[in-house]
């Protein structure tokens, strides 16, 4: 799969997102390589870009930055979501250490 359409690398995007589980969270970056070996890309900002075009559909708030930060301008509904899941938060965003989530973890 390492010659992926770029519509064929979005759907891989959105249906990671969509595997992530309630109160869990992925960085842009671990979504990017959790791909590349099926994709050949590795990008976080090309994950942040899909996720801001296209992630309206798929539990969006569940990707975050490295640091735990909150999607930008959307931190107050992206909390208050994680926080009706049960995700462990902290005032900059989510804890990433206690609510990180890998793919493998859902084999």
């Amino acid at each position: 799969m390492a010659d992926v359409t770029p519509e064929e690398y979005v759907e891989a995007v959105l249906e990671l997102v969509e595997r992530i589980p309630p109160g869990r969270v992925m960085s842009y970056g671990a979504v990017a390589d959790a791909l590349a070996e099926r994709s050949g890309r590795a990008s976080a900002r090309l994950v942040g870009s899909i996720m801001a075009r296209h992630g309206g559909g798929v539990p969006w708030h569940r990707v975050v930055n490295s640091t735990g930060r909150l999607p930008p301008g959307h931190e107050v509904e992206a909390r208050a979501r994680l926080r009706a899941e049960g995700a462990p938060l902290r005032p900059s965003g989510v804890d990433v250490a206690a609510a990180s989530w890998s793919p493998e973890e859902g084999m």
